[in-house]
Parts: C-alpha cells; structure tokens; sequence
C-alpha cells in the first residue's frame, strides 16, 4: 500500500506537497519522496524513513516549483532499500517522475519485454520502475516534440494494454504538466481536488484520499473513474478521457475496513459511515454469538476500531471504554515490513489502562485480525491486567487469501485464518469467545452507502480475483515476500 499524491498550483507547491504526504502517512511508513517542476527543471528528494525525517528546511528551500508528485510507500512487489523510494524517474521522453500505488501482476514478463523490445533496462526488480518505463516507451513511440494531451491518453490506453493489476498513477512531465489515472477497476482510489487561486483559475490536487486535501485548502471535485486518465497543464487546464475498455467500479474493501483515515469519502462512500455500519451488522451478530453475561465492557483498539466498536457498544448496551492509551509515535502495525517489528511494535504501541480490565469481561473490538499476532498480543495484555475473560470481535470477515493489488497481504502461510477453523483461531489468539463479521454484511456496509458502486473488490477475503491471477503467480508471491526481509 501507497500514498499518492500530485499538485498543480500557481505558486511553489512544496509546502503543500509535505502537507498532503503528512495526511497519507499511515498509507506508507518506509520511505517517502518528492518531485517538483520549475522552469523545466526537475527537482527531487527520496529517502527512507518517514515524511518528516525525509524533508527538511533545506529541502523546502531547493525543492521550488509549481507542479509536483510525492509517494509514501511500504514495500508489496519490490525490497524495501532507498533504491524503492519513489517518485522514480526517467530522463527519455521529456523527463518523467512517477508516482504508483498498487501492484502488477505480470512484471517479470513486462520486464523482459522492455528489455528484448522496448530497448529498456530495469535496474531493480520494482514494479513501479516498470510501469515507468512502459509508459515512457509508449509516449516516446509517438516521436513528438510538442505533445498533445490526447497523445498522453493514448499512451496511457498502451499502457493498460500491457499492463494487468492495479495501476493507480500520477506523474510530472517536465514542461508540460501532470498527468494521473487510475486502475481499470477501480481497485485504489484516486481523487481529484481544487481550490480557486489569485489569477481567477483553479488549482489541482490528485491523491490517494480526499483527506490530504484539506490542510491545504482544496475540496473535493471527484473521484477519477476506473480507466480515466486526466492530464492538467502547468497554467492550470485540465482534460480527461477514459483510456481502457471493460472497466467498472469495484474499490477494495479493506480500504474502508482498515486503510483509509476515516475523514476520508472515497467513491462518494464516507469511511466513517461505512465503519460504523459495520459496526452495527458486527453488533447483531455478536448477539448471536456471545451471551451477553459474558461482556462487561467493550474496548475498540484504537484507533480505526473506535467508530465501528462505538456502535458495538451502543447496540449491545453495554458500557464503552478506551482501555488503551496509543503511542501516537509508534507506526501502524499492520505496514510494518516484517513479523519480528511487528510484535516487538504492540507493546510499545498500546499501553492498557488496568482499571478498565481489572475484573471485568471484556469484549475487544478490531477492525479485523490478519496475521493474527498484534490481537494475541493484545490478548494477553488484557489478562495481564486483570480481565475475567476476553472476548474478540473483527468488524471485517476472515483474511483467508493473499492480496495482489499492493496491500502486503502477499504469503497464505501468514495469515492466521488459512487453513484454520474458527476455533482454531480462537485457540491460536487465547481469547474465550470470538466473532467475525459476515462478509456479506461487511460488502453491505458500503455498498448502501453508494448503491452504483458495480461491487467492491475482496479477494482477500473470498479468494475470486478480478484479474487473471494463476497459483504459479501466487506461489512466486509468496516466496518473494517471505525471503524479502
């Protein structure tokens, strides 16, 4: 998982660029980078580390420019090295620095096509350095010197000819402008901002989410649609067309279950809404599960639990209590590169108030349970302050499958659902009752929300790709992301 995110302005974008990535931060906590445009020069910083290690006021005093791209990523396809940070640049045609989040599927192919074909080396194994350089050659084989829009457009077309998976993008062409688009399917989201500026125009902003936003002014004007491409010139014109055939409108899930900042609207779907509904089906269904003897209190883990385990609490009737106090200077998790981080993470990361557990029948609320090891943890936490018993509730279904469109969901063997039974789980975590959502109830949640949704991608979850994804690729997944660290 990425964060994304692109600005055309009438002034120096910098400022505006670190505001945004600081907003798409829990999007990616390995690396981050920026590439800004002025007078037809390209001015760029990338490092690993987090935003505001990477930046500092030297930067802010280099990076000048009026249009840009910065990315915050975690590593998915690729190593997590300084050589993965992006934006990653080519210098042939115009000079191009380019944002991706998602993932490909057929990149070892694509690789040696550019190499054997397009006359092109890939110098790592990302695929994002890949992406690059297929869209690079397709605009190069159009041999303009003043390209038009449409003869973007119609290299972003070639591009989705060859490229399969998710591949959400925004880059700078160097005098020319930005240009951004969005997967066939809708898969990761993208969204287009404006503000008005002094010269009677507008600016624009395209990211991940809509949140990056609004510490700086814009609103919101739309999400791109699935296979849309839109190109924005340096005064400030924007143009759009949809580039690919055979798209539809199916955003991933987990976005609205665990990824998106809840002040974020992705799809015309408010993410807190859609947890809160989830947190309403979960409620029913716990009632179906636990005796309601057995829950004294109902503890969210902070902190994207706490709008779907409020409503939890408010259906069951029971009292509500934030027993953990969070390290605000500890990383999600979840987007830790490896096992080891993460575990050695939760304590560090949660601190239990022993008030609120000493004696008591707790039900914990997460939004869901992947590897499994962080709710152990937590589990155990819970005891060791002094709860009479815990149960667990996940507002998501069980994560059975791995994920292939850039959330590092990639190893089946990591995944504490595969190949468990539900007591098996319950076993696995130490808790006395446990309770997963429906994933009916969960698609539910957001598709009521915006009923022309045409569905939502969970793969994850049920195992149906919407790409052409075979066992061999999964297995090579698998391996790569095991042996990666």
């Amino acid at each position: 998982m990425c964060g994304i995110v692109g600005i055309v302005q009438q002034e120096n974008c910098f400022t505006e660029l670190y505001d945004a990535l600081i907003m798409l931060q829990h999007r990616g906590q390995d690396a981050a980078g920026m590439t800004v445009c002025d007078n037809g020069h390209l001015h760029s910083r990338k490092s690993k580390g987090l935003v505001k290690e990477v930046f500092g006021q030297q930067h802010f005093e280099r990076l000048q420019g009026t249009y840009g791209v910065g990315h915050v990523r975690y590593p998915t396809a690729g190593g997590n090295s300084k050589e993965y940070a992006q934006p990653m640049y080519v210098n042939s045609p115009y000079g191009i620095a380019l944002a991706h989040n998602g993932n490909l599927s057929n990149t070892k192919e694509l690789a040696k096509e550019l190499f054997h074909s397009d006359l092109r080396y890939i110098s790592t194994d990302s695929d994002s350095e890949v992406l690059l350089n297929i869209l690079a050659h397709e605009i190069s084989n159009f041999r303009e010197r003043d390209p038009s829009p449409d003869l973007f457009f119609d290299a972003v077309s070639k591009t989705y000819d060859r490229c399969e998976g998710s591949t959400n993008v925004i880059s700078v062409i160097t005098d020319y402008g930005l240009l951004a688009f969005r997967d066939k399917l809708g898969i990761r989201p993208l969204i287009l901002g404006s503000k008005s500026n002094s010269k009677g125009g507008k600016d624009y902003m395209v990211a991940s989410e809509s949140a990056a936003f609004f510490s700086s002014g814009y609103e919101i004007e739309r999400d791109l649609m699935p296979g849309e491409a839109i190109f924005i010139t340096f005064e400030g014109d924007l143009f759009s067309r949809i580039c690919a055939e055979k798209t539809s409108l199916t955003p991933c899930l987990f976005e609205y279950v665990y990824f998106a900042r809840p002040d974020s609207v992705i799809d015309e779907v408010n993410v807190y809404e859609a947890r809160q509904a989830m947190g309403l089906k979960l409620a029913e269904k716990i009632k179906q599960k636990i005796p309601l003897d057995d829950i004294d209190v109902v503890i969210p883990i902070p902190e994207s639990s706490i709008s779907s385990g409020t409503k939890v609490a408010e259906v069951l009737k029971k009292e509500l209590a934030y027993g953990f106090v969070k390290n605000r200077y500890v990383g999600r998790t979840f987007i830790m590169p490896d096992q080891k981080m993460r575990r050695t993470s939760v304590r560090r990361k949660l601190n239990p108030i022993k008030s609120e557990f000493n004696g008591k029948k707790v039900l914990l609320v997460d939004d869901s349970i992947v590897r499994g090891t962080t709710m152990k943890e937590i589990v155990q936490m819970c005891y060791a302050a002094g709860a009479k018993m815990v149960s667990v509730a996940s507002a998501a279904a069980e994560v059975r499958f791995p994920n292939v469109y850039g959330i590092d969901m990639a190893a089946r063997s990591e995944l504490v659902a595969s190949g468990r039974n539900q007591e098996e789980i319950k076993e696995f975590l130490g808790c006395d009752h446990l309770v997963y959502q429906s994933l009916e109830d969960m698609v539910a949640s957001v598709m009521e929300l915006n009923p022309n949704l045409d569905g939502v991608e969970k793969s994850i979850f049920d195992g149906k790709y919407p790409t052409d994804i075979t066992d061999q690729y999964l297995d090579h997944l698998e391996q790569t992301r095991l042996f990666k660290f």
